[in-house]
């Protein structure tokens, strides 16, 4: 690990006292306070993927992980909104070079929010393009910089097609305003992941200059970097982190509470020195080391792939979200064991077990985790079979 991610660490474990005694405060206000946005953003989080040519820090894929990881091990809802917050550093160089030097004009600290649904329409207008749409899932929307929302792209009423798309695919873009031009609507009343305050973001009826919108899927990027020129390949791996160190987070709570000696009502012996509560813990941390190695082992395959300027590959987002799928759910079978293993007294609000396993249960519902995802990876492997007849013929026979 680099010295900047060392520093990053040491710094966010000297917030960790104090962002762990306001969990209570966060849950209930649905949302981050505003002091503790202030100091994670002192910390230099919400810069780990912006370049070095506009201050960035510009870390190292797998640095930047492990760096998700502390956090979402102090807190789910706080790992969570970091990581949409710097993931922003993927795509905003997808605009157009004078908008993103205005942009960064104030420094790099920049936190974006928005969502990646469809939520909008653009028309083509004078002057740009006019945008309506509403939203869902805009986490961390309340504290900042800029929004951004997808929008369908019309005319007259009509989608467009996508230019480069020989199948007549609908043309989708973002589009990026400072956070005061939007309308947030209070919506955030969930089960888990309470302090992102994901609330639906809403425009009605602006005109937005064409240069403000990116297109995700085959921008070219306005500056030089390994991580700029490929945001569908990176998105999915930025998920991992969050279930891991959810999943840390509850077996460290599980074994500090089994340290004090803690007993369960008619069990024969405390919780430490029972043979089936060692085995069930053991699996736990087997299962969370082996999902640490796995995000380890896909990052830095992205990274050799960024660093080569081959990252824009539709296999590497396939291998990125079954990766991410698989570390998702393997943590969420761990923390459900966690909570189980916590007896009744988990059950409790002040209990970070059940907190976890809620942030972790939300964390697992969103789109780029789903279990359909490995009907992708299957396909890899028939076009690699395939490519390999007199080896596939041979499995075929065995």
């Amino acid at each position: 690990m680099k010295p900047t991610a060392k520093r990053l660490l040491a710094d966010i474990q000297n917030l960790e006292p104090m962002i762990f005694a306001r969990a209570a405060e966060i849950e209930a206000a649905r949302r981050i306070p505003i002091d503790i946005v202030d100091a994670l953003r002192a910390t230099g989080v919400f810069r780990m993927f912006a370049p070095r040519s506009h201050d960035g820090l510009e870390l190292e894929l797998s640095d930047a992980l492990d760096v998700l990881t502390a956090l979402a091990r102090i807190d789910g809802s706080i790992g969570w909104i970091t990581m949409i917050g710097s993931a922003s550093g993927f795509f905003l160089p997808l605009l157009p070079r004078a908008l993103y030097d205005r942009i960064y004009r104030d420094g790099p600290d920049l936190i974006i929010a928005g969502s990646t649904i469809p939520g909008g329409t653009a028309e083509a207008a004078d002057g740009g393009w006019r945008v309506n749409g509403r939203w869902p899932f805009a986490s961390g929307c309340q504290h900042a910089d800029f929004l951004i929302g997808l929008c369908v792209m019309t005319e007259n009423g009509t989608p467009l097609p996508e230019p480069a798309s020989e199948s007549g695919q609908t043309m989708v873009r973002g589009v990026l305003l400072p956070a005061s031009e939007w309308q947030i609507e209070d919506t955030w009343h969930v089960a888990g992941l309470k302090g992102t305050g994901s609330h639906h973001i809403v425009i009605k009826d602006r005109i937005v200059p064409a240069d403000h919108f990116v297109d995700l899927a085959a921008g070219v990027p306005c500056v030089r970097g390994p991580l700029y020129d490929g945001v569908q390949q990176l998105i999915p791996l930025a998920h991992g982190p969050i279930a891991i160190g959810l999943a840390e987070g509850a077996m460290n709570d599980l074994v500090a509470k089994a340290g004090t000696g803690w007993q369960q009502q008619r069990a024969v012996v405390p919780a430490r020195d029972s043979e089936l509560f060692q085995v069930e813990l053991g699996r736990i941390g087997a299962d969370i080391r082996a999902a640490r190695a796995l995000l380890r082992d896909q990052a830095e395959m992205h990274w050799r792939h960024a660093l080569a300027g081959t990252l824009r590959d539709a296999a590497l987002t396939t291998q990125a979200a079954q990766t991410a799928v698989w570390i998702t759910a393997t943590c969420l079978r761990a923390v459900e064991t966690c909570f189980a293993l916590g007896g009744s007294s988990a059950l409790y609000e002040s209990s970070t077990l059940q907190r976890r396993l809620r942030d972790l249960q939300a964390a697992a519902q969103h789109a780029m985790v789903q279990q359909r995802h490995y009907a992708g990876a299957a396909k890899l492997l028939f076009e690699g079979a395939s490519a390999q007849p007199n080896l596939a013929a041979r499995r075929s026979a065995a």
